[in-house]
């Protein structure tokens, strides 16, 4: 149905997105994307092992042996922790209701919230997918990997699609039909990117490079600042 703004920009939703072929796949798409993204990644700085000596050199003054500071850049021992992000989903089966959808009136918003869960599950847990090896097995087909919870993309924009561990998974629900459905609820999740070489983080590391670098289009800013010579 138009809502009447034909020029109206279409809007992206971000979503999990279980990698790599497995029974039953997991994909769930966010009803409502985030109000806000917490992402922090921590730094951690030491006097290298090989100066600290018997003392114990505290880092303030390892600092004072360099004048130079290109020469801390290189000698301080740091550590880069990898990204982490957090992000509340919500989840309101109020619209499919007053759609008269067949699906959210049985079972509410159970089956996001079930799919929710089987991404922090160990996949060899998985009643569909063991039925699903006992048939591929003897054609040479494992669909369940092993003992580790599903591998997820954290998909959100164009630009940004990241391999992630969830860390924790929080639910909440608010609402129950009167079967005791779930009808509402929000989902507290924590994420740990993976780093490397892989392909999707790659990818999301060439944006952010690129942006970076559109960012010396206001180079002239820098007039603006007062550095000492």
């Amino acid at each position: 149905m138009s809502d009447g703004f034909p020029n109206k920009p279409r809007i992206l939703r971000g979503a999990f997105v279980e990698f790599g072929l497995s029974v039953p796949p997991l994909v769930v798409v966010f009803q409502f994307n985030p109000v806000q993204l917490t992402r922090n990644r921590g730094i951690t700085y030491a006097v290298p092992a090989s100066m600290a000596g018997a003392n114990g050199l505290t880092l303030r003054d390892f600092h004072n042996k360099f004048p130079d500071l290109r020469d801390v850049q290189r000698e301080q021992l740091v550590t880069v922790a990898e990204q982490t992000i957090g992000f509340d989903i919500r989840l309101d089966a109020s619209d499919r209701l007053d759609e008269g959808d067949a699906l959210t009136e049985q079972l509410g918003i159970g089956p996001q919230l079930a799919t929710l869960e089987q991404m922090v599950t160990p996949k060899n847990e998985s009643l569909i997918g063991g039925l699903a090896n006992d048939i591929g097995r003897p054609l040479g087909f494992s669909f369940t990997r092993n003992s580790n919870p599903p591998l997820v993309l954290f998909v959100f924009g164009r630009k940004r699609v990241l391999p992630v561990n969830i860390t924790a998974l929080n639910i909440t629900e608010t609402e129950f039909s009167a079967g005791l459905d779930p009808v509402r609820a929000s989902a507290a999740v924590n994420l740990t990117v993976i780093e490397g070489g892989n392909a999707p983080y790659k990818y999301t590391r060439a944006a952010t490079e690129a942006m970076s670098v559109l960012n010396l289009a206001r180079a002239t800013d820098v007039a603006n600042v007062v550095v000492p010579g």
